[in-house]
């Protein structure tokens, strides 16, 4: 559990340094994420074989997967232009946005775990 912190941290610096102009950290901390991303969702898809609860957050994992790959690809060429394809920074906001759904399904499984 504890791995799968490292690719949303990676996807935030990414995010971070596109913000403040700074494209070439944003793309290595991208292609950074590509293997971390990886080895969450495999890890992901080991646990859903284990738990059938547990395949949405495979599937979500998957496709963080495809939009970190995807992003990396997009900005390689133009990183001696300084420049960022849109296809790059919206493949970043949809990784966020899906670390924004698993956040909040996860607090609603532990939610309905509690006893009251």
């Amino acid at each position: 559990m504890p791995r799968r912190w490292i690719p949303v941290a990676l996807v935030l610096v990414a995010a971070a340094a596109d913000g403040v102009g700074m494209h070439g950290a944003a793309f290595y901390a991208l292609l950074a994420a590509v293997p971390a991303a990886a080895v969450a969702a495999l890890e992901a898809f080991g646990d859903s074989l284990e738990d059938a609860g547990a395949r949405p957050h495979a599937l979500l994992w998957a496709v963080v997967l495809v939009l970190t790959v995807t992003g990396a690809a997009v900005r390689a060429p133009r990183l001696a232009e300084g420049s960022v394809p849109a296809l790059g920074r919206s493949a970043v906001v949809a990784c966020l946005a899906i670390f924004c759904i698993q956040a909040l399904a996860g607090l609603v499984n532990e939610l309905r775990r509690r006893p009251y």
